[in-house]
C-alpha cells in the first residue's frame, strides 16, 4: 500500500495557522462584555503546555524502552494538549489586548529572549510536529526518526518555555 503525501496539507495548515495567529495582533479584537475573567486563558495555556511537556517526556522514555504503543499514545496526548493550547491561545488573543511585561529591566531582557525564541521555535514546530506525527502513524519509521530527532527537542523547548513565559508575565495581567 502506497502512503499518501501529506506535505501539501501540512504546509497549507502551517501557513494558515501562523497567519491567523499573526492577524490576531493586527485585527481589532472583541470589544463586548464577556461576563467572565479572560485571564483564565493564559493559565489554561500554561497548564496545556505543562501537560504537553510531561507527555513528551513520557513518550521519549517509552520510545527509549522500545514501547511503541506507549510512545504513540503519549505523543497523541501531547498533540491533543498542543491543539487545545492553540484553540485557547487564539480565543484569548482575539478577546484581549496584548499584555506588556512590567518587570525590572534585567528580567525584561530575559523575558523577551525566552519569548522570542519560544515564538520562533513554535512556528517551526508546527510543521515539524505534523510531519513527525504523520510519518510515525504511517509507520515510515526511518523518515519519522530523522525528523523526530529535531522535533522532540524543539517541542520540549516550546512547551517548557510556554510555562516560563506565563510565570514571568502573569503578574501583569
Amino acid at each position: 500500500m502506497k502512503s499518501r503525501n501529506f506535505m501539501p496539507l501540512i504546509a497549507t495548515f502551517s501557513v494558515v495557522l501562523v497567519g491567523i495567529i499573526a492577524l490576531l495582533f493586527f485585527l481589532p479584537g472583541y470589544k463586548g462584555s464577556l461576563g467572565f475573567d479572560v485571564t483564565i486563558f493564559p493559565l489554561l495555556n500554561a497548564i496545556f503546555n505543562g501537560f504537553t511537556f510531561s507527555f513528551l517526556l513520557i513518550s521519549l522514555y517509552a520510545i527509549k524502552r522500545r514501547n511503541i504503543p506507549m510512545h504513540r499514545n503519549f505523543i497523541l496526548c501531547a498533540f491533543t494538549t498542543t491543539a487545545l493550547f492553540l484553540v485557547s491561545y487564539v480565543i484569548y488573543h482575539y478577546l484581549t489586548e496584548p499584555t506588556l511585561f512590567g518587570g525590572p529591566t534585567a528580567l525584561k531582557y530575559v523575558y523577551y529572549f525566552i519569548l522570542i525564541t519560544h515564538v520562533l521555535l513554535a512556528i517551526v514546530n508546527v510543521p515539524l510536529a505534523l510531519i513527525s506525527v504523520t510519518r510515525g502513524f504511517n509507520m515510515q519509521i526511518e523518515r519519522h526518526r530523522r525528523i523526530a530527532r529535531w522535533t522532540m527537542p524543539v517541542w520540549l523547548y516550546v512547551s517548557s518555555t510556554g510555562v516560563i513565559v506565563y510565570l514571568l508575565i502573569s503578574p501583569y495581567y
